[in-house]
Formats: structure tokens, C-alpha cells, sequence
């Protein structure tokens, strides 16, 4: 399965680029980081939607989308594992996930995911949620692979 995050903002070096860089490389799925940016001052509504729309842009056709929203679902990491291996199984051939800045997502792009997925109810900086994200799969993977890295 090819995995793409679609990402607003640009990361720069430290710590939360670390955390990303250091799981992505753990992972046999291949992962490509897309990023995208607003640089024209615009109203939170706009850039919101202006946001979603490169977002939207930046997935591959015919993906399965999972937008990562604090309105979506609170999977554990072994349920979270169990739909992608289902999705892997199916054939599906590319998984995308969509972070959205500091705004939020669009509802355009919350409604062009398959899944809505919550990492807990806290609010967490979109820069933080990549290296969460990277981890939560590479544990998906080790689930999925029957690894000891994930104790229950």
C-alpha cells in the first residue's frame, strides 16, 4: 500500500520533524509527505477553504481518504490497524490522510473522506499530529505483521 499525507504547513527543522522523519523510515508502506501552503493573508474562513482545496489537490486519484478531525472517530491502535489491513486485503492500492492547518479542515475536504479519524479530544498542533500519525501506522504495521512492538 502507498500512503500519502497531505499536510498544510511546511516543517522545519526540529524536534516534530524528527518525530516524523524517525517513524516514516520504520515503515515498509511507502510514504510521501506533500505539503501544501497558503502564504496570502486571508480570512480564517477563506484560508480554511483555500487550504482544503490544495489538500484535495495533493491526493492521488482514486485513494481512500482519511481525514484527521477532531469531530471523527476515537479508534484504539489495534482497531485502527484492523482497517487498514482490511483495506489492504481488499487491494486497496493507495491510502491518503489530510491534516489541516491551524483552521481546521474544510468541509469540502471532511466530506471527501472515506473516514473521519480523531487522535484523542485534545486539541494537538497539526505539526505534532505527523509524527503521531507516522507512529500510529508504523504500530499499525507491527500489529498487522504480529511484531512485539505494540503490547496491549
Amino acid at each position: 500500500m502507498r500512503i500519502t499525507l497531505a499536510a498544510v504547513g511546511k516543517a522545519k527543522d526540529g524536534v516534530t520533524k524528527d518525530l516524523y522523519d524517525h517513524y516514516s523510515a520504520r515503515l515498509r508502506w511507502r510514504i510521501t509527505l506533500k505539503e501544501v501552503e497558503e502564504r496570502r493573508p486571508l480570512k480564517p474562513d477563506q484560508l480554511k477553504d483555500h487550504e482544503g482545496e490544495l489538500l484535495l489537490a495533493a491526493l492521488p486519484r482514486d485513494a481512500k481518504v482519511i481525514a484527521l478531525d477532531e469531530r471523527g472517530k476515537d479508534l484504539d491502535s489495534r482497531s485502527f490497524a484492523q482497517l487498514l489491513g482490511r483495506w489492504q486485503d481488499e487491494g486497496v492500492r493507495d491510502l491518503a490522510f489530510i491534516i489541516g492547518g491551524a483552521e481546521g479542515l474544510s468541509k469540502a475536504a471532511r466530506q471527501a473522506a472515506d473516514v473521519l479519524l480523531c487522535l484523542g479530544r485534545m486539541t494537538w498542533p497539526h505539526m505534532l499530529v505527523r509524527g503521531m500519525l507516522a507512529e500510529q501506522l508504523f504500530r499499525a504495521e507491527s500489529i498487522l505483521a504480529g511484531h512485539p512492538y505494540h503490547r496491549d
